[in-house]
């Protein structure tokens, strides 16, 4: 998508900065590069580059001169350097006058996701004399917010998803009602075959996991280690997946059963939990988008992690409330989280991103995920919430 200069200029203007620097070196700033539409097999970026939208005036860059014409899409000017003499003195040219800056950094790395430019170069722009500061919030409004028709891809994308979901459990079901050994890698290699059948793409194959294996957040079985799926044992699916067109933004759901006819009391209790520190979060997103008052992504997980404590499963925690959603399917934009990191970026009109609270034990583990979208005067979940563990 264009850089929206005008719009960014406006922003900057707004929180008293002189300009955004962009800055990357190899794909060491996927962000960057991305903002600069430098993507994956249509550039070569083997050496650095640096492009300045200013508070005022036209955007420059700097670029190697046997890349020269990577930055030629982009509004503004460029100049080419060859040896490192060239470079520093182009950067101090380019830097010249500004006192305060964005790039992709967070102080102390509080927010990894975002911190993006490398210890030497942030040097290298201090010792200029400039000050930096995060970018978190310009990312938020110009590379992670949807679009209205990323919004409808994601949606059809969800829908698909919720009807793997369903073939995932009634093929369990089955299985285990006729006697029939299937394991969580079959179920798993089933629902790959349906993605292709729904049209959506992933980085992954889906999460499958039965009892003890449910107890740990990113178990992926194989041929070789995997589990059988069986009576009274909690049954997890995790699923993410885009459709095939470009831009298109991911969906991610989680949900839990177990084949039988009633759920052992255990997981019922934990679930109860994870289902109001779900909602939970959610109220919070939408009374604060109604109300039109920010929202940082600390505070969401905040909320959902005091219901889970006050339930006695503070113990029993092991990540975050919830993602950024984007065309990766962990975008780029605010995370719901203050337990791995302390997000206090906000969650702007236009974000997608997940809730999903999860407790784990030895012997299982139980989370419920769903998907958001904030829009410019309200919130909506995108798909249907899990209120209690399914009985198949």
């Amino acid at each position: 998508m264009p850089l929206d200069i005008p719009a960014v200029q406006r922003a900057l203007r707004a929180d008293h900065l002189d300009g955004w620097l962009l800055y990357d070196f190899h794909g060491s700033n996927p962000i960057a590069s991305g903002m600069a539409g430098l993507t994956h097999g249509t550039h070569m970026t083997t050496r650095r580059w640096y492009y300045l939208i200013p508070a005022e005036g036209e955007p420059r860059g700097i670029v190697h001169a046997i890349e020269r014409h990577n930055l030629d899409a982009l509004p503004g000017t460029t100049v080419a350097y060859g040896g490192r003499a060239q470079l520093e003195a182009a950067l101090t040219t380019l830097l010249d006058g500004l006192t305060r800056v964005a790039m992709e950094y967070s102080p102390n790395c509080a927010i990894p996701y975002l911190s993006r430019v490398d210890a030497g170069t942030v040097e290298a722009i201090r010792g200029r004399g400039i000050e930096i500061v995060s970018s978190g919030d310009l990312v938020q409004q110009f590379e992670a917010t949807w679009s209205a028709d990323q919004l409808a891809s994601h949606q059809a994308a969800s829908d698909a998803l919720y009807r793997i979901k369903d073939r995932a459990f009634h093929a369990a079901a089955a299985a285990v009602h006729e006697h029939s050994r299937l394991t969580e890698y079959d179920l798993q290699q089933q629902m790959v075959t349906w993605f292709e059948d729904e049209g959506l793409i992933s980085d992954s194959a889906p999460v499958v996991a039965v009892g003890a294996s449910a107890g740990n957040p990113h178990y992926l079985p194989t041929v070789d280690v995997c589990r059988p799926i069986v009576s009274d044992e909690v049954l997890l699916l995790d699923l993410w997946g885009k459709q095939t067109a470009p831009r298109s933004v991911f969906a991610d759901i989680t949900w839990v059963g177990v084949i039988g006819v009633t759920v052992p009391r255990e997981p019922a209790e934990a679930f109860g939990a994870i289902v109001r520190a779900r909602d939970a979060a959610v109220d919070l997103v939408e009374v604060a988008a109604r109300t039109g008052r920010d929202l940082r992504g600390w505070e969401v997980d905040q909320a959902a992690r005091e219901v889970l404590q006050d339930a006695g499963f503070g113990d029993h925690i092991l990540h975050r409330t919830g993602h950024s959603l984007g065309e990766s399917v962990h975008g780029n934009g605010v995370h719901l989280d203050d337990y791995e990191t302390h997000d206090d970026r906000r969650l702007l009109p236009g974000a997608g991103f997940t809730i999903e609270p999860g407790v784990y034990f030895e012997t299982f583990g139980v989370r419920t995920e769903i998907n958001m979208f904030r829009g410019a005067h309200d919130a909506r979940v995108t798909g249907a919430r899990q209120m209690e563990i399914m009985t198949l």
